[in-house]
């Protein structure tokens, strides 16, 4: 039972491109909840939010696609 190398990189890189993002949307989404008086409190807040999901979602593809290289053999 080998990893598939190619596949556990792809799956890092998904993991990588999530961790800074974990860190940037409540960052965002705090920051737009202290200037609420601000015009542009639903789009900031907007976007914090579908920065937190996109973080969410290459957390949850990474781990599958690592979880595939590890476990479904050399495909």
């Amino acid at each position: 039972m080998g990893t598939n190398r190619k596949l556990l990189a792809k799956g890092i890189k998904y993991l990588s491109g999530c961790l800074p993002l974990l860190f940037i949307g409540p960052v965002v989404i705090n920051s737009s909840f202290k200037n609420e008086e601000s015009p542009l409190f639903p789009y900031v807040l907007g976007l914090g939010i579908m920065i937190s999901g996109i973080a969410i979602f290459l957390g949850f593809k990474g781990i599958n696609t690592i979880m595939k290289s590890l476990f479904d053999g050399n495909k």
